[in-house]
């Protein structure tokens, strides 16, 4: 690798998409960690609490395989813009809905939409980033998640507690409308002649298998602090819920392009494993949190292992699939993502219903250790082809 020239990484392409990326990113993060405390305002258990997250991530799961097809034998364009629109549509239609029911289902279209849209934006990054730096390429890409997880939950719990949810919905839907202006600057691969003529609709890539049921195991405890990290600091007296998606977006900004240099270098372990065991630690430490130094610890270490993680999982999904199957590649990784983190809310938020979010934040560790175990059996394989 040394031997050859550096490809160029900073293309105008690559900051067009990874900018669309940012604000796409910061209207879904300004309403992520408020819907539960909406949701909780109008007297909902934590059982339903647990479904305004997971049937978002249940809607994204179902439409992932059939985008990924999609986009390689359609084109990036029409998907990307369809997914988009939905979206946007959705994302607006919560300022108007008075009931549960209806944000049940306005829901499960958002997730339609964003299933579409993101899957849409990694591939289109995928095909811009050079294969000799697409860890790093990677990293910086993904860093438009953590930019906006630093910011926008703040602002969001912000304008509830002082404004109204409508206010903070009205203002997620304007951000997206950006990404939708900006999307048109943007120049799509095109579809190859023999994808058009295919008639099998395939809906996963094998290759990317292995490093997407670990991510899953791993999301599992991301489920658990979208769905009920705002409620837990309340029971405990922090007040600044904002706070903890702050630090931890600051750290995963640090880690995710490190480690995805690191990646290029020296292989997959040097991340994933350092990465999970963080995570472990993390949730174990945001379980047993009853200061708010320690609560902002526990976000920290999180933000350094998930960093760590995702880059690195993602770079084997993706690094290991065919040119021509990027689609396929990127929508197989984001469905073991998606599942987890469906799972986790739905499963952990029947934990917290019978004992406390505490119990639940202790047990979500037992997820990555099995995520561990995975990657030193299964995963370990498949080094050899990085």
């Amino acid at each position: 690798m040394n031997s050859k020239k550096k490809e160029k990484l900073w293309t105008f392409q690559f900051v067009l998409i990874t900018t669309i990326n940012l604000t796409i990113f910061f209207g879904f993060q300004l309403l992520t960690p408020i819907l539960p405390v909406y949701v909780k305002s109008l007297g909902i258990s934590d059982n339903t609490i647990g479904w305004v997250t997971g049937i978002f991530t249940i809607a994204a799961l179902l439409v992932r395989p059939f985008t990924g097809s999609a986009l390689d034998r359609l084109g990036r364009r029409i998907i990307f813009l369809f997914g988009l629109i939905v979206f946007i549509v959705a994302t607006a239609s919560y300022s108007w809905l008075p009931t549960v029911g209806l944000i049940l289902a306005v829901r499960f279209v958002h997730g339609l939409g964003w299933g579409i849209a993101s899957t849409a934006t990694n591939t289109i990054a995928s095909d811009v980033i050079p294969g000799q730096r697409f860890g790093e390429g990677m990293g910086y890409f993904t860093l438009a998640a953590n930019v906006a997880m630093a910011i926008f939950p703040g602002i969001g719990l912000y304008i509830i507690a002082n404004y109204s949810f409508k206010a903070a919905s009205l203002l997620a839907t304007s951000l997206v409308l950006v990404a939708l202006f900006l999307s048109f600057a943007l120049k799509y691969k095109p579809v190859t002649t023999e994808k058009k003529a295919q008639k099998q609709l395939e809906l996963f890539e094998m290759t990317s298998v292995r490093p997407s049921v670990i991510m899953f195991f791993t999301t599992v405890t991301y489920g658990a602090i979208n769905s009920f990290l705002a409620l837990y600091a309340q029971e405990r007296g922090f007040t600044k819920a904002g706070t903890f998606f702050t630090v931890m977006a600051i750290a995963m900004v640090i880690s995710r392009p490190l480690f995805g240099m690191l990646v290029d270098r020296f292989g997959f372990s040097l991340a994933v494993i350092p990465g999970l065991l963080i995570i472990m630690i993390s949730m174990l430490l945001l379980g047993k949190a009853t200061t708010l130094p320690l609560f902002l610890i526990s976000g920290a270490a999180y933000g350094i292992g998930f960093g760590a993680t995702q880059t690195s999982l993602q770079a084997m999904a993706v690094t290991s699939a065919p040119r021509d199957r990027m689609g396929l590649a990127n929508s197989t990784f984001f469905i073991g993502f998606d599942t987890g983190i469906g799972f986790g809310s739905i499963i952990l938020g029947q934990v917290a219903a019978i004992s406390s979010y505490g119990d639940m934040f202790l047990w979500s560790a037992a997820s990555v250790a099995i995520a561990l175990v995975l990657y030193l059996t299964i995963g370990r394989r498949q080094l050899s082809s990085h």
